[in-house]
């Protein structure tokens, strides 16, 4: 077998594996999209029959639930299901997320029917794009469609030259919409340049909306026989007894809903962060420091769903940064404190507060209240540390501080096994301990060692081949 206990993990190696864990983590979960193979739900293992797919949005529209839509067109597409309905409830979202849907509607060769529902929902803003795009558009009672003005995707006005440019942009994509579908091209237009909205009945009678439908049954009803045309052919829609299919989203879909809200994401980029500096401080542990590297992960990529800023991305990285340095000082907290202005710096600019352009929809800031509670945390963990380290320098106030370049030939004892990192105890002060490279085997709790080197708060020792007790180690204090 292949004898691995040669092999020495050094300081500097962990360091740089963890550099190497936290750009694996930004950078490739950042540039791999959601509807790579790796995440999507293969089409194979959803056997659907020719008829009714019924596809739910209920929420703001982001990449995840647009690549959601997106896979649910595909597949009914591949299927050749007879019709596809798209349930929405949307107050609205990213405007690159909402172009995504509406070019697959567009291309579909399945009839697409958008139904607002249930009774008190809305498209409002983002919806009102997807809502024009669709074959037929049915409203059910008391719902309404509008309000479609590009806004910043923190809810605030665009200034004014930015705003012209990407209104009347956001205008003329809804006029072509309205045109291919044969819809009212002013009416449509208001709801982006005037703010325009609409109920069921305006929109009906506007041109806007096909039909009123009170119910998913009534829908199916009203449609049955209509005719739509589908690539310069006329498709009549049969929907007598005919099932109906509805897609959910897939486990991995879940996952990505669920960290790609920014204060998740945010919250496991900090803990993550945490886990990987615990295991600086402490090697050897590997829990914090696993978890610390998926948590990253999965923080990266809830981040890459989101309209995010490179400015905030590199204040969390450089946060990280600062606190590994603030585990290699001397316990002034300097660093640490740095740290933690640097990570709340970057938890404000990472997400929204840039103003990326977008049509009004649920808001992708990260919560000033988690940013308190991050930096309470935070600012309390390098007091904590920075306590602790002192305590190590200074037994008593009758004792003189330990000197680091006076502990190089003291002698000590391992407190916790070195392998080849692990705990020491030096002149009546626990130490980080790592055996000397030199070294050719691990050392147990008890075995007597001599500090060859000290780095911050970590000692670099070797064994000693002669025979070393507690009062050895208490004569030498």
């Amino acid at each position: 077998m292949l004898d691995l206990s040669k092999y020495k993990v050094t300081r500097a190696t962990r360091v740089l594996l963890s550099v190497l864990v936290i750009l694996v983590g930004l950078f490739g979960t950042l540039s791999v999209p959601i509807d790579h193979p790796a995440f999507a739900q293969s089409s194979d293992s959803i056997e659907l029959n020719p008829g009714v797919v019924l596809i739910r949005l209920d929420g703001a529209i982001d990449g995840v639930t647009a690549r959601f839509i997106d896979r649910g067109l595909e597949t009914a597409i591949s299927q050749e299901s007879d019709l596809i309905v798209l349930m929405i409830d949307t107050p609205g979202g990213l405007l690159d997320a909402t172009r995504d849907i509406v070019e697959s509607v567009l291309a579909s060769t399945v009839p697409v029917v958008v139904y607002v529902a249930p009774e008190g929902a809305q498209a409002a803003s983002a919806g009102t794009f997807v809502g024009a795009a669709a074959d037929v558009l049915v409203m059910a009672p008391s719902t309404n469609i509008g309000a479609a003005s590009v806004v910043n995707s923190d809810g605030s006005d665009l200034p004014d030259t930015l705003s012209r440019k990407v209104s009347q942009d956001a205008a003329a994509f809804i006029r072509s919409i309205a045109e291919r579908r044969g819809r009212n091209v002013s009416a449509l237009e208001d709801t982006v340049l005037s703010a325009a909205a609409y109920s069921a009945t305006e929109a009906v009678e506007l041109g806007i909306a096909d039909l009123i439908a009170p119910d998913y049954q009534s829908l199916l009803r009203l449609l049955d026989g209509r005719s739509v045309e589908i690539n310069d052919s006329i498709v009549v829609l049969e929907l007598d007894n005919t099932d109906t299919t509805t897609l959910e989203l897939s486990l991995l879909e879940q996952l990505l809903t669920f960290i790609s809200n920014p204060d998740i994401a945010f919250l496991l980029i900090s803990l993550g962060g945490l886990g990987v500096i615990v295991e600086l401080w402490s090697p050897g542990l590997w829990i914090p420091g696993t978890l610390g590297a998926l948590f990253l992960i999965l923080g990266w990529a809830g981040v890459g769903q989101l309209p995010f800023s490179w400015a905030g991305v590199a204040l969390i990285s450089l946060s990280l940064l600062l606190f590994y340095l603030e585990s290699t000082a001397v316990g002034i907290g300097y660093f640490g404190v740095s740290g933690t202005i640097s990570l709340i710096l970057g938890g404000f600019f990472l997400v929204g507060f840039f103003g990326t352009p977008g049509t009004l929809g649920d808001d992708p800031t990260i919560s000033k209240w988690l940013l308190v509670l991050v930096a309470i945390a935070s600012g309390g963990l390098v007091l904590w540390f920075t306590s602790e380290v002192r305590k190590a320098r200074y037994i008593s106030p009758y004792q003189s501080p330990t000197v680091s370049t006076s502990l190089i030939g003291t002698m000590g004892l391992v407190t916790v096994d070195l392998a080849p990192v692990g705990q020491v105890s030096v002149n009546g002060e626990y130490w980080t301990g790592e055996l000397d490279i030199d070294s050719a085997e691990d050392a147990a709790v008890g075995t007597g060692v001599e500090v060859v080197s000290v780095d911050g708060n970590h000692l670099r020792v070797r064994l000693v081949r002669t025979k070393t007790t507690v009062s050895d180690v208490s004569n030498s204090e």
